[in-house]
């Protein structure tokens, strides 16, 4: 009895509440949990393999262009043995994840990288890495929880992988500090793109104006 009463604890009106401070066993909650990060989990592995490269092939044979394409080949490895790992696991093999991060990288590379400077693409990829990062890191911790052991130690064996290469992507932002006149070239370098950034910048004169106006107006 005392053994039961050292794992209870009182919610201060005469209940008792169970410890939930170590490892519990599988509860539907947590498998429900674990399975929506898994379905994340092939979007951004998508979004790994995908975005590197395109930095890459726009960059060219320079020190950050290295550190993203093997990033994207670490992607490519995670994502062939994925399906197995969670299959076997009764976890969703997620189809629509991976068209999710597709229609993702699709938007990005269509729209938004006009608008981006070179620098400005690299940081939007670094930081979509850094998110695949904590969202493994938070699968490992569920997965623990959850009492999959073997899952959980596949996320440590990915993050001893994947974060020295993303650390590694990030030191080459030292890179772009030494060329400024790269750094802010547009990401995209197209006549729509020149367009769609002229633009932007007309649009920024033109809110500073409004603004040194706005105090001779009252």
């Amino acid at each position: 009895m005392q053994e039961l009463r050292s794992n209870e604890a009182s919610d201060g009106e005469g209940r008792v509440e169970s410890d939930e401070s170590g490892p519990q066993e599988e509860s539907p909650r947590g498998r429900a949990f674990l399975a929506t990060l898994v379905r994340e989990l092939f979007q951004t592995e998508r979004s790994a393999k995908a975005h590197p490269l395109v930095e890459a092939q726009r960059l060219g044979d320079v020190p950050p262009a290295h550190a993203l394409r093997a990033i994207s080949a670490h992607a490519e490895a995670v994502l062939s043995e994925l399906p197995s790992l969670l299959g076997e696991r009764g976890l969703p093999v997620s189809v629509g994840g991976s068209a999710v991060g597709q229609a993702f990288s699709a938007l990005r590379n269509h729209i938004a990288d006009h608008l981006l400077s070179t620098e400005k693409s690299y940081r939007g990829t670094l930081l979509g890495m850094r998110h695949g990062v904590d969202l493994v890191e938070l699968i490992q911790y569920v997965a623990a929880a959850e009492g999959d052991t073997l899952l959980a130690a596949w996320c440590a064996r990915w993050l001893s992988t994947r974060r020295p290469l993303v650390e590694a992507a990030a030191c080459e932002l030292a890179w772009f500090a030494a060329r400024p006149a790269r750094a802010t070239r547009a990401a995209k370098d197209n006549v729509v793109a020149h367009l769609l950034q002229g633009l932007v910048y007309r649009a920024e004169l033109a809110a500073q104006l409004l603004r040194r106006l706005a105090p001779l107006a009252r």
